[in-house]
């Protein structure tokens, strides 16, 4: 049984096989209808749950799509429905879900809930985020990036604005698929040092640049994400935008990227904040791209952890 928990503990070998395996069976079903069912059905007969304590448009949609297209059913659940680790604990709970279905993707704030569901369920536990990383975005991203500009490895990436969990995962696949890594942001949202010990320890660079012109010159793809959570109070949301100001990517940002630099954002956009409608909409951006490739790298994360 495998879980898919972060992209730090998974092995290089398997990471890699999952985005290859995703690119074949997105190509696969070029031209076909959404509701299709692919030629395989892998997850025939397959049932998987899915639990959201953190509400979801792009994570609910793609796993649910996934799983039909695979032949397989879901079971869609809410943290309000479930009273996970409130009525009952999770342990209690993961154990009880691993009689009925047979793989669970779990949304969620803490990473502790997470794990304590991982270590006491029976089947495999997907990570569709928590609040320290979030791996399935950035699988689907170098699915997206290498679609467009061929293998990410020796690239140069940047993350500009708050070291949040989209970034915290991108960091750690800088040290797994072998791409430089420059994070630009204020101090005090700065990404955890052990991701960046991580990346420096697999042999890539693993940078902090304050000047966001610096930051960018040179990069093969930029990435940032909102500067608020939809939970944040008012005075946090305030704060952030004061600190983050200076980090929004826009035209005169990406001018001093390299010219076929890609641009990257998990959505939702809170556009003219974090990025300026003219990049999100320009030719360099691949953000509607990276939404689609989230069904497609989950679907490979699905079958590796079910072996099928």
């Amino acid at each position: 049984m495998k879980n898919f928990l972060d992209i730090h503990t998974t092995d290089k070998a398997d990471l890699r096989a999952m985005i290859d395996a995703a690119r074949r069976m997105k190509d696969a079903r070029n031209g076909c209808p959404k509701g299709t069912p692919d030629a395989e059905l892998p997850l025939k007969n397959r049932m998987v749950a899915l639990i959201f304590e953190k509400p979801s448009t792009r994570t609910r949609v793609s796993f649910d799509l996934g799983v039909r297209q695979m032949g397989g059913q879901t079971m869609v659940l809410s943290g309000q429905e479930m009273q996970l680790g409130h009525g009952e604990t999770i342990a209690d709970t993961a154990r009880v879900l691993s009689r009925y279905v047979d793989l669970i993707m779990i949304r969620t704030f803490e990473e502790a809930t997470l794990l304590e569901m991982a270590e006491y369920a029976s089947v495999p536990v997907i990570n569709g985020l928590t609040n320290r990383t979030h791996p399935c975005q950035i699988m689907a991203d170098i699915l997206t990036y290498e679609e467009h500009r061929g293998p990410i490895a020796g690239r140069k990436v940047v993350w500009s604005g708050d070291g949040n969990n989209v970034c915290a995962s991108l960091i750690q696949a800088a040290g797994q698929f072998g791409f430089d890594i420059t994070f630009t942001g204020p101090r005090q949202l700065d990404p955890e040092a052990e991701w960046l010990d991580f990346a420096r320890a697999a042999g890539v660079q693993a940078v902090v640049e304050r000047d966001p012109v610096k930051a960018v010159t040179g990069a093969d793809l930029v990435v940032t994400d909102t500067w608020v959570s939809m939970h944040d109070p008012q005075s946090a949301r305030e704060r952030r935008h004061n600190q983050l100001r200076g980090y929004q990517v826009n035209k005169a940002l990406m001018a001093h990227a390299r010219p076929d630099a890609l641009f990257m954002h998990c959505l939702p956009a809170h556009r003219d904040d974090e990025v300026t409608s003219e990049v999100m909409d320009g030719p360099n951006s691949v953000v509607f791209d990276e939404a689609e490739n989230r069904l497609h790298a989950q679907k490979a994360i699905m079958r590796w952890c079910l072996n099928v």
